[in-house]
């Protein structure tokens, strides 16, 4: 057993109410489960549930990785591509589909297991799939909203030029926090910008770069002009998601792009701010056309190296199942993947912006679909950073070939 179960089955044992599984029945088959350390218990608390259900053919021990969804792939990437037999059930961020499909780390769905997924919101489904088959069971989703003070907004934006006209109007209360360091959201941020504007990075083989001029200056003209104008925090540049949540909380901002977590760590950590805060849809781009946003979540997929890939299929399905998704959201405030889980009163009751994220939900759109993903995106991150030095013709021509370079594997350093 890899010293990382090791660690993981000991704390399980030692605080059993930590969620990871109840006891199991002698000899039944262990399925370990690697993915992020949830903080609310939900993905613990699936994994126990899934366990009784499953009435003593499995259990399902959670092994917990990294916050860090760089720092997860980095530990999963090492374990699957050394084939190893520990890793039953993988925990995806969606924009590993491609990688670990294509390298032959994980087992695709078959009809059946496939079947058991349905009535799921499109573009989950489309995350969890490549090369026309599902990889995954679409788990939990997420997308960014815009949340604004409704004390002193009183109607959101409904385009970018009108959220930095209201910024700037309301001075130093104007900030809209958003998130500008060299990660991944970055490259979260300029891909809505660029869908929004109806462009695309690559084409629809995925193989491609597209970013047509038109869009793609565009894109980088209002990230541009955000970066530089009295409406950008000020430490933008260096900032991800929990530096903007923060920043709200404490009251320096009007609006935030952000996903759903800062709604309930508001109500628990500034719940003055939270009494007057509002969401709505990401600002749109052009007037003329819907924004887009970039989709975020996690899936379950099945370890190709794995002891147990008939049981960890079921265990997979189950783990994704609509009870488990509404205790997801009930426990942790996680978006369902499944539609009709969004007129759940359950549901709503802990996610009352519903139908604003399913909205947004339904016509998400993906990052770019490819085993190449990870040098795609760090070569977005690095041609658009810093923010305020983007000059659009000039920045749209070094991403360009920047973005062709990851697609053709060139060193990137």
């Amino acid at each position: 057993m890899s010293r990382i179960a090791s660690i993981a089955l000991s704390i399980c044992g030692a605080l059993p109410l930590a969620g990871c599984g109840p006891e199991r029945p002698a000899g039944a088959p262990v399925l370990r489960w690697y993915v992020f350390n949830e903080p609310s218990g939900a993905f613990a608390a699936a994994a126990s549930a899934c366990s009784a259900a499953a009435k003593g053919a499995y259990t399902v021990s959670l092994v917990p990785l990294p916050a860090d969804a760089d720092q997860q792939r980095e530990q999963l990437v090492r374990r699957l591509a050394a084939g190893d037999r520990d890793v039953d059930l993988v925990g995806m961020d969606v924009i590993w589909t491609a990688e670990f499909a294509a390298a032959g780390w994980i087992l695709p769905f078959g009809d059946a297991e496939a079947a058991r997924v349905e009535g799921r919101l499109a573009p989950t489904l489309e995350s969890a799939s490549w090369d026309g088959r599902l990889w995954a069971a679409p788990f939990t989703t997420n997308a960014q909203l815009l949340w604004y003070r409704a004390d002193r907004v009183p109607e959101p934006p409904a385009t970018w030029d009108d959220m930095l006209r209201q910024a700037m109007a309301l001075g130093r209360d104007g900030t809209v926090e958003a998130q500008g360091a060299r990660y991944e959201g970055l490259t979260v941020l300029f891909v809505s910008l660029l869908r929004s504007s109806g462009g695309r990075l690559l084409d629809d083989s995925n193989r491609e770069v597209s970013l047509a001029p038109a869009p793609t200056e565009r894109a980088l003209e209002v990230l541009a002009r955000f970066a530089t104008s009295g409406a950008a925090p000020a430490n933008f540049s260096n900032a991800r998601e929990d530096d903007s949540r923060l920043a709200f909380e404490a009251g320096h901002a009007s609006f935030m792009l952000n996903y759903t977590f800062v709604w309930p760590s508001a109500q628990r950590n500034a719940p003055e701010v939270a009494r007057h805060m509002a969401w709505a849809r990401w600002p749109r781009v052009s007037a003329d056309l819907p924004s887009r946003v970039t989709l975020g979540g996690i899936n379950v997929g099945v370890g190709a190296h794995g002891r147990h890939p008939a049981l960890a299929f079921d265990a997979a399905v189950c783990l994704a199942s609509a009870d488990n998704q509404r205790m997801a959201a009930r426990m942790g405030a996680l978006p369902p993947t499944i539609e009709s889980l969004y007129d759940d009163p359950a549901v709503r009751a802990q996610l009352p912006f519903a139908d604003a994220l399913r909205d947004t939900l339904r016509d998400a759109v993906q990052r770019p679909q490819t085993p190449l993903y990870s040098d795609v995106s760090l070569a977005i991150d690095g041609a658009l950073h810093p923010p305020r030095a983007i000059d659009p013709p000039v920045t749209a021509a070094r991403l360009r070939a920047a973005v062709g370079r990851a697609l053709r594997s060139e060193g990137l350093l």
